[in-house]
């Protein structure tokens, strides 16, 4: 379900059973995440965390907005890059939370890009047996991928996201003023992706896929993922498109490119070789 919750703000309700979250699309969002999360979850105490990029432009507003609303906070900063997604970090997150003495009603929120969004929300999954967590995704890329659907982990040495888990969040804030201080290469990973949504949709049986209205085939696209991603595997096969071809390239690259590059790259060949 599509619906104006504000006249800036759109909100799209992801609907999974007792697991359904809201997903809140606007500018100036993160002025705003500390009311959105108390009228949710109230009287929650939370762990941030970001990236030193992020951290550095973002966190500080994020912090003033869940004080303003009654929410204690705690940062936790990593490096940025995909090389933060190991079991070091992951360690460092759990411990820290640990050490701010959150409960398990408390809340951590995930202030960045895919990486921080897959290692924040492992992370809640795993500490006291499964804390909640809300997305916070500062990339273009992040907000129309990897925040929906549930899927966190990390990275080993025998591949990428092969240890993790599926783990729902509560709400995500996809502040879209934000994106302005992202550089065109990013900007163009994001939009690969959501190019790769409107395939998916053609290609994977559109009519299967909830979502109506304003938004489009992508939106209807991405929130299929989100509700088949743990229960209807083709559909997760399609959304999957292009990255298995594109990691091999990727890796003898040196992973240089950017995750949603592989969707702008190689989608002409993947289609090819499906027939």
């Amino acid at each position: 379900m599509i619906s104006a919750e504000a006249s800036v703000t759109t909100s799209v309700r992801v609907a999974l059973g007792d697991r359904a979250y809201d997903i809140l699309i606007g500018r100036g969002l993160i002025a705003e995440a500390g009311r959105a999360i108390a009228e949710r979850r109230p009287r929650v105490r939370a762990a941030i965390v970001t990236d030193e990029t992020v951290g550095g432009l973002h966190l500080a507003g994020l912090t003033a907005s869940l004080q303003a609303a009654g929410i204690d906070s705690v940062p936790i900063v990593v490096a940025p890059g995909e090389g933060s997604k190991n079991f070091a970090t992951l360690e460092t997150v759990v411990r820290a939370i640990l050490a701010a003495r959150l409960e398990r009603g408390d809340i951590v929120v995930a202030f960045g890009g895919g990486v921080v969004g897959d290692l924040t929300g492992f992370a809640a999954a795993i500490t006291r047996r499964g804390m909640r967590f809300v997305q916070i995704p500062t990339s273009l890329l992040a907000q129309v991928d990897s925040s929906v659907g549930g899927k966190t982990g990390i990275n080993t040495a025998e591949g990428k996201n092969l240890v993790g888990s599926f783990h729902q969040p509560d709400l995500v804030i996809a502040d879209t003023g934000i994106l302005d201080t992202l550089s065109p290469r990013e900007f163009r990973a994001g939009y690969a992706e959501v190019a790769k949504y409107g395939l998916i949709d053609d290609a994977c049986g559109g009519d299967e896929l909830p979502g109506q209205g304003q938004g489009g085939r992508g939106r209807r696209a991405r929130d299929g993922r989100a509700g088949a991603a743990q229960s209807r595997p083709h559909l997760r096969t399609c959304a999957g498109i292009g990255h298995r071809l594109f990691a091999a390239p990727r890796a003898w690259r040196g992973r240089r490119d950017l995750h949603g590059a592989g969707a702008r790259i190689l989608r002409p060949h993947e289609s090819l070789l499906a027939g």
